[in-house]
């Protein structure tokens, strides 16, 4: 049985402006990630920082198709 990662970049050339994206929002949200390894945050803080970000990216999807 082989397995996927679902969490591949369709494109792989964002992988730095979604890194600084990340820590934007984080910063926003009031939880401080570190450079490299941060699995010792909450669930809820990790889930505060990606909802966030989500939401951003709607939101500028859909400013651009006025």
């Amino acid at each position: 049985m082989s397995t996927s990662n679902s969490n591949r970049r369709l494109v792989p050339e964002a992988k730095d402006s979604l890194d600084k994206f990340k820590y934007e929002v984080a910063s926003e949200v009031g939880v401080n990630l570190k450079n490299g390894y941060n699995g010792d945050i909450s669930a809820k803080d990790a889930g505060r920082i990606g909802g966030n970000m989500v939401k951003k990216m709607i939101q500028q999807a859909e400013s651009q198709m006025k």
